[in-house]
């Protein structure tokens, strides 16, 4: 099915916006605790949800954690 101007979806490209949340894997190894990015959030235009995108899924256990990116989290 080819889509011509007028039924082109104006959905924003997941790289020029940057994420809301980063999702972050937690292992606890003894006392240390191991924080792995996974993956990152983005929010909906109208303000009810997020999209979660995860690059790896955790298969040790430990928990998924969403944080707001900090500056060096952006490259």
């Amino acid at each position: 099915m080819a889509y011509g101007k007028n039924n082109a979806k104006k959905a924003p490209q997941r790289e020029t916006i940057p994420p809301a949340l980063i999702a972050w894997h937690v292992s606890e190894r003894g006392e240390k605790k191991f924080w792995n990015r996974i993956g990152a959030a983005w929010e909906h235009e109208d303000g009810e949800g997020l999209t979660l995108q995860l690059d790896l899924l955790p298969v040790s256990g430990g928990r998924i954690v969403l944080r707001k990116p900090k500056e060096d989290d952006q490259a």
